[in-house]
């Protein structure tokens, strides 16, 4: 093993003085830079030519403090090439606990996309809010700071204009992503406690699903649209249950057709990240039109503000009196599976969901359904 040489020397700058440094032989790590570095100013002058008792003093002073640093730092290399594989463990261990807790949440975050992305960007503003503006290391990180940021969540306003308090779901939201980077950081052991296991969690508020029943789907597809690609894609939905962000990504390449089978959609979701292998019916394939390049979108000339402008309008001119938006067609989907009598558990899949209990909600829609029906026939 080389054995690392470090050296004082001295290099001349303006005013007539030496700047002293220290000169590493290999090169050593500087974490400020991000490189390698052979050398290490000390912020200690000498004069070239003092030209009093004060600048001898002030010469032989730095001088003396700098080769006593030289001599620190040698005696610390020398240490390292020692350590026992116990105390180098040790010493690895307190190197991450001084690494950057919130670097590793944002460096997390970035590698996310699409709406997800800007999702995991508010989440890190909260989370650096919540710190007030100081850094966070990973030995900082507890449970009941965890759990402290929590409560904040539950309190913490609306980054838009409006300042409202943030809903429940929201924050759940949020803290999930903190909770994702709990546990990616002790699958690496930059984290020596589970925190993620040990901490709370925030209960999900089951939110309002506006939906379409099959009357007024019908009714709102037997209206003329103001833009008849908002038609096509609409209807796509309610055949597929596809969100309105994977219909717009969708290009000719994800869609595939299995002999005996049908066809299918294969992407990635670009809400979830999630693979998804989608069968569509042959009346939902016939709303894509002819065939292009495989990298080309299906829908190329969407466009939100279009969807946005146009739907209100044609669900008005239908006459449905509910409010309804793009998304209440993946609803619509979910229920008029269900009311066809779809188990659930395939529902779930053909959405992409996780988990089942994402798709229970509609399940839910329905019973009340049910329960609404039955309460309408009275003898009283």
């Amino acid at each position: 093993m080389n054995k690392s040489i470090i050296t004082l020397r001295k290099k001349a700058i303006s005013g007539g003085r030496f700047s002293l440094y220290l000169d590493y032989y290999p090169p050593f790590w500087d974490s400020k830079t991000n490189s390698f570095s052979r050398r290490e100013f000390l912020k200690l002058y000498l004069y070239q030519k003092p030209a009093d008792q004060y600048e001898k003093m002030s010469n032989t002073e730095n001088l003396h403090t700098a080769e006593l640093i030289r001599a620190r730092k040698q005696n610390e290399i020398n240490k390292s090439e020692i350590y026992s594989a116990f105390e180098k463990e040790q010493l690895a261990i307190q190197a991450v606990g001084n690494e950057s807790f919130l670097q590793y949440y944002k460096n997390l975050g970035n590698k996310k996309v699409g709406n997800n992305l800007s999702i995991w960007a508010c989440a890190i503003i909260h989370f650096e809010a919540f710190l007030k503006g100081r850094d966070l290391s990973f030995k900082e990180v507890t449970v009941s700071l965890i759990e402290d940021y929590r409560d904040y969540l539950l309190k913490a306003k609306s980054l838009r204009k409006n300042k409202k308090q943030l809903s429940r779901n929201t924050a759940l939201s949020y803290y999930n992503k903190i909770k994702t980077t709990l546990k990616a950081a002790y699958r690496e052991d930059k984290l020596k406690t589970d925190i993620n296991a040990k901490i709370g969690s925030i209960k999900e508020m089951e939110s309002q699903r506006n939906f379409m029943t099959l009357e007024e789907t019908r009714r709102l597809f037997a209206t003329p649209c103001p833009k008849l690609i908002v038609r096509r894609i609409s209807m796509f939905s309610v055949l597929t249950g596809v969100r309105y962000s994977d219909i717009a990504k969708l290009t000719w390449s994800e869609l595939h057709y299995i002999e005996g089978d049908g066809h299918y959609i294969i992407f990635r979701q670009q809400k979830t990240e999630g693979a998804a292998s989608i069968p569509i019916s042959d009346e939902a394939f016939e709303l894509l039109g002819k065939r292009r390049g495989e990298n080309e979108k299906v829908f190329k000339d969407l466009n939100k503000w279009d969807v946005d402008r146009a739907l209100p309008v044609w669900v008005a001119l239908s006459g449905i009196n509910k409010h309804i938006t793009f998304h209440c067609f993946r609803h619509t989907y979910a229920t008029l599976q269900l009311s066809a009598g779809t188990d659930i558990f395939t529902i779930s899949k053909m959405l992409g969901h996780k988990s089942v209990k994402t798709t229970q909600i509609y399940a839910k829609v329905i019973d009340q359904k049910k329960r609404d029906a039955a309460n309408r026939i009275s003898l009283e």
